[in-house]
């Protein structure tokens, strides 16, 4: 099975959005037991998207990969960098801050 462009994408964007929440690419490469420099061909788009790598990404998020593919999980995502436009204006107090976020997604093993 080979998933399509916009499969990818979804997934890609899904994987950015998670970086941001795990605090960088090596504890998700952990997450997803992958090689650091893999997941970074993979999100750079150098390497495809395989259906294992959705399946874990989507268990990771705890949505269905039926949602993850179609990108119904993180409608309002940036395809970029994976961020919510509303995460930096929720309130008009909210300063940015060019460190990592606390982890909102536990790493399972």
């Amino acid at each position: 099975m080979k998933l399509t462009d916009r499969e990818q994408r979804h997934v890609r964007t899904a994987l950015r959005f998670m970086r941001s929440r795990v605090g960088g690419w090596a504890p998700l490469a952990a997450a997803l037991h992958m090689q650091e420099e893999s997941l970074s061909k993979v999100v750079s788009g150098r390497r495809g998207v395989s259906p294992k790598l959705a399946f874990g990404v989507a268990r990771l998020i705890e949505g269905s990969i039926d949602d993850l593919l179609a990108g119904r999980l993180l409608p309002k995502a940036c395809p970029h960098c994976g961020r919510h436009p509303e995460e930096d204006f929720a309130d008009e107090e909210t300063v940015f801050e060019d460190r990592p976020r606390e982890a909102m997604l536990t790493l399972v093993k």
